[in-house]
């Protein structure tokens, strides 16, 4: 199904009335709240935009009404400790989604957006919380075949205590950009029943990222060769002691089995010192990953098996143990060195409801 006609079902699963199509642009500017509460309400024909940055200090709820949002969205430092959530706890109802890509001209003539520049949401607010929403980009290869910057993100967050909770992100390559404020930032992110979907790296950056009980899915490509794609693509300092933790999640697939690999490490031309760091445990992986071979190197100058990738106590088809070499394991006492406890530190986001 492609990406816009999923989007606008969505939409009208939801019951909202929106423009044509069911589409809102973003314009008119958000109710503001009343007294003292620090609530602002984002209903079809606002801008979450205009919302975002009506907030004036730490401490603000922004509430996103059912709807699609056809808008980009951009959270800055200044904004910390900033709620933003769904009105409805279905985060298929308020779906904020634009359509840019890494290789999309710019407006101004000033070149293209490049890869996080292509994201639908950012942020770089410490205190971050985003809940009960959808968060998408809509880009296709097959709608732009003259643009070899394929790269279409999502999210882009960095900032430290960044928490997604309930949150649904949708893209095909590099969906979910979890990356830090600087290289030598240990920015932790908690991501917790989340539902993450893409095809090529569409979870990567340099993050300390736990994602507890998160629902990977990877989707059916329109290419002949396999791997057709990654779910992870860590890109860690080597600095930091701790990289990506998926635990007590799921990875489905839209493919045939084993066409997809559980990741490969990044390491970015203008950073190559990273150290790659990513640990799967406690996880059901399906069949869609190969798993005779489940990591693969991006390049050959940094082999995967160089690289901090362990596993843990997983479960699945895809989870099945035929060459042990290929498949890293952590023993007992490391498991208890990577936990939510460990990443998170004295930041607990796991312990409120």
């Amino acid at each position: 199904m492609r990406r816009r006609t999923l989007l606008t079902s969505i939409v009208g699963v939801a019951g909202t009335a929106g423009t044509a199509g069911g589409l809102i642009a973003a314009g008119a500017p958000p109710a503001l709240a009343t007294g003292s509460r620090r609530v602002l309400h984002v209903r079809p024909g606002d801008s979450l935009q205009a919302a975002v940055d009506a907030v004036t200090g730490p401490g603000w709820t922004v509430v996103v009404h059912p709807g699609t949002y056809r808008e980009v969205v951009n959270i800055s430092a200044g904004a910390g400790e900033l709620t933003l959530r769904g009105a409805s706890r279905d985060p298929r109802a308020a779906v904020i989604v634009f359509d840019n890509a890494n290789g999309t001209p710019k407006p101004d003539g000033s070149g293209t957006y490049g890869t996080a520049g292509s994201a639908t949401f950012t942020s770089a607010a410490p205190g971050l919380t985003v809940r009960d929403l959808t968060l998408a980009n809509d880009w296709l290869r097959a709608d732009h075949p003259e643009i070899t910057g394929t790269q279409a993100v999502a999210a882009c967050v960095t900032g430290d205590r960044t928490h997604f909770e309930n949150v649904r992100l949708l893209a095909h390559q590099d969906t979910l950009f979890a990356d830090t404020t600087a290289l030598d930032a240990f920015d932790r992110q908690y991501f917790h029943r989340c539902y993450i979907e893409g095809d090529v790296d569409f979870v990567f950056g340099r993050g300390r990222a736990v994602f507890d009980a998160c629902h990977f899915h990877t989707l059916q490509r329109d290419v002949t060769f396999t791997p057709k794609g990654m779910v992870f693509a860590p890109a860690t300092a080597r600095a930091n002691p701790y990289g990506f933790l998926a635990l007590r999640g799921r990875i489905t697939s839209g493919a045939e089995d084993a066409a997809y690999k559980i990741a490969r490490p990044w390491v970015p031309s203008y950073e190559t010192t990273a150290w790659p760091s990513l640990v799967v445990r406690d996880t059901w992986i399906g069949p869609g990953i190969d798993a005779v071979t489940p990591y693969v190197n991006m390049r050959d100058a940094y082999p995967w098996q160089t690289m901090r990738f362990r596993e843990h106590a997983n479960s699945g088809p895809g989870a099945v143990m035929t060459v042990p070499e290929n498949r890293p394991q952590l023993t007992a006492e490391e498991a208890a060195t990577h936990t939510r406890r460990t990443y998170l530190g004295d930041w607990k986001p796991y312990g409120r409801p």
